[in-house]
């Protein structure tokens, strides 16, 4: 059962040219609500948007770059919700530190975050109406091996969310955050290893949209996974990281 109005409103999805994105965007064009999409590569929007069943259009932006941001922001105009999807990845430790990638994930995933929401949440907060969705990881609860670079930009990412709900709870401007586990993408083929719980965009994009359609700030999925790195934040620091250290 669906608790939000999806007819006439105007939703804007930032880094959704594939995977999660790109199905979420299926998920609320076919709900009644216009879609915009925006991501580098304007090849992959424009098909997107021709397979969208409902009122699109699509924004080339960079959220690493302030200016594509200020124009992206002007030409889209007026929106009732934003979904923050960007995201970069590459897995890599301590022991062979790889400068580029750590900055290049922390741009996209928090920094570019940080950029795009300045430019929207005033008009929200003016206007007192609004619905924020930040996507963080499972595994911003804790540190990780080999995730230099990533999960601090997804535990920062989680925690500028829980920030904003601090702030806007009582107000006309909804703000969540979801925390996914494995989805099958782009970024994900990057892994040598095992992934247990690999979910494919679909099924996660409508974890996605039920939290959408709720109350709830938080979601975590899948849920199974989840209840792992929620459990293991309570854990003393010798025992966690003889398991995942």
């Amino acid at each position: 059962m669906m608790n939000e109005d999806w007819q006439g409103k105007r939703y804007w999805l930032v880094g959704a040219s594939a995977g999660l994105g790109a199905a979420l965007a299926h998920k609320i064009s076919s709900a009644g609500a216009e879609v915009i999409v925006s991501a580098r590569s304007e090849g992959k929007l424009a098909e997107l948007v021709d397979a969208l069943p409902g009122k699109a259009s699509y924004q080339a932006m960079d959220v690493q770059d302030i200016d594509s941001i200020r124009a992206a922001v002007t030409a889209v105009g007026d929106v009732d919700g934003i979904v923050y999807l960007a995201g970069a990845y590459w897995p890599f430790g301590a022991k062979a530190w790889e400068a580029d990638h750590a900055t290049a994930m922390i741009d996209v995933n928090l920094t570019g975050l940080v950029r795009v929401l300045g430019e929207v949440v005033p008009g929200m907060v003016a206007k007192d109406a609004g619905h924020i969705v930040i996507t963080s990881s499972l595994t911003a609860f804790r540190g990780l091996p080999r995730s230099i670079g990533y999960t601090a930009s997804k535990a920062g990412t989680m925690s500028l969310a829980e920030c904003m709900y601090a702030d806007l709870r009582k107000t006309g401007v909804k703000v969540q955050v979801i925390n996914p586990g494995f989805i099958k993408t782009q970024l994900t083929e990057k892994n040598d290893f095992k992934m247990p719980f690999l979910m494919e965009p679909e099924a996660a994009a409508q974890e996605v949209f039920e939290h959408m359609n709720s109350d709830r700030f938080k979601k975590s999925f899948p849920f199974a996974f989840s209840m792992l790195f929620r459990i293991a934040q309570f854990l003393p620091d010798s025992l966690y990281y003889r398991i995942f250290g």
